[in-house]
């Protein structure tokens, strides 16, 4: 576990400082992380997928999580993204607060392929590969996500 610790532990810091803003809660983060991993070696099986690879899919799920158990109040920031398949008015008039209860609402990969475009700012191609589906798949799957969101978040 010690050595497991030495080599993942710089690199899921630095996953998670990109994507929470601050240091404490990154490093509270990693500390759950750590302890989940830990906790959960004996279910690991090195014949289903690299360890750097379980390390990464138990620290997405944990942001995730922590991200689904938050309830932010700010506004969206215009910046987040430069796709043009987001609605521009919904971001400008919406809160954090009801997009995270929008995203609640989404089927649960529906909700990471959200999550990791437009949070991580994963290309649809990358996120094909992290969840194991066809290019096309994921990008029906996003089109059937914001239509959702939109519909959603119109009520």
């Amino acid at each position: 576990m010690e050595r497991i610790y030495t080599e993942y532990h710089g690199k899921v810091m630095s996953y998670l400082r990109a994507r929470i803003r601050g240091e404490a809660d990154a490093e509270d983060l990693c500390s759950d992380i750590f302890e989940k991993i830990y906790l959960k070696y004996d279910d690991y099986d090195p014949t289903k997928a690299a360890l750097g690879t379980w390390i990464f899919t138990i620290t997405r799920n944990t942001l995730i999580d922590r991200f689904r158990g938050t309830r932010p109040t700010e506004e969206l920031d215009e910046n987040l993204s430069d796709d043009s398949e987001i609605d521009s008015d919904l971001i400008r008039t919406e809160t954090l607060t009801e997009l995270a209860g929008a995203l609640r609402k989404l089927p649960q990969q529906l909700m990471d392929i959200v999550v990791l475009r437009y949070y991580d700012g994963k290309p649809l191609t990358e996120i094909a590969q992290i969840m194991g589906l066809s290019y096309g798949a994921v990008k029906l799957r996003h089109q059937n996500a914001l239509m959702l969101l939109r519909q959603t978040m119109g009520e």
